[in-house]
């Protein structure tokens, strides 16, 4: 199966990825199933809301801080270089991911497409100000800070600049996704349930202009039946193995 994936990948002449959580478990990046401890009184789902943050800001930017904390400390794995070095090779155009942890840009990924926002990114909720926080240096500073972000431009309130429950995606980002997908010839699906619309639409776009659809998952999901080829695993194990195999077919 994994022969076949790199044969299929080396062949291609636009490939894009399409990534989820799967991608940065091996990362240590905690999902929203995962967290416990100090917010066990509470449901994650139910911080992650525009209703919440209009009736409790402090809780949710509490919420979204211990989180900035908790993925800044993660690197990425193998399975986010591998992409890049895939990328730098010229067989990958574009990573489109779920992820909001920032890990593929870190990895050296340099065409991202997140559909879901970025956890170290801020957002004023008046105006259109918005702040990296790990690109302009202010994320320490702005972690210790005890008082509400306010904009630098207007004074109104900051957000994270991620997509809550119950809010649509960002139309510039999936429109480009899907432009992607819609010049694709195939997709590697790493690491996603395949089940969260629109962005699962994505492999299926592929699929259906006559692209190759490549899934890497320890688990089947709502993708493996359009699967051209599906490997069982890990994704650092996986795309280790998957680059190697294609830098070997790139050198005949």
């Amino acid at each position: 199966m994994i022969g076949e994936a790199a044969k299929l990948l080396a062949r291609s002449r636009f490939a894009i990825a399409f990534t989820g959580a799967g991608i940065s478990a091996e990362s240590g990046v905690p999902t929203f199933r995962g967290f416990n401890g100090l917010w066990k009184m509470h449901r994650p789902e139910e911080l992650a809301t525009p209703e919440a943050f209009r009736k409790d800001p402090h809780l949710v930017w509490s919420f979204y801080k211990w989180r900035m904390d908790l993925i800044r400390k993660a690197r990425p794995n193998r399975a986010h270089y591998a992409l890049a070095e895939l990328e730098r090779m010229g067989i990958l155009k574009a990573v489109i991911t779920q992820n909001v942890d920032d890990l593929h840009r870190e990895a050296g990924s340099r065409n991202v497409v997140e559909l879901h926002g970025n956890i170290f990114r801020v957002r004023c909720t008046s105006c259109s100000y918005r702040e990296n926080l790990k690109e302009s240096g202010r994320l320490d500073e702005f972690l210790k800070e005890r008082d509400l972000p306010k904009c630098p431009r207007c004074g109104s309130l900051l957000r994270p600049d991620v997509v809550w429950f119950g809010e649509p995606l960002p139309r510039k980002s999936l429109e480009e996704a899907f432009r992607l997908a819609e010049r694709a010839d195939l997709v590697l699906v790493i690491g996603t349930s395949g089940v969260v619309y629109p962005a699962a639409y994505v492999p299926q776009i592929v699929k259906e202009t006559g692209g190759k659809v490549i899934e890497i998952n320890p688990e089947e999901s709502g993708i493996t039946p359009i699967a051209d080829v599906f490997i069982r695993g890990k994704a650092g194990e996986v795309m280790g193995e998957l680059l190697e195999l294609v830098r070997g077919l790139a050198n005949e």
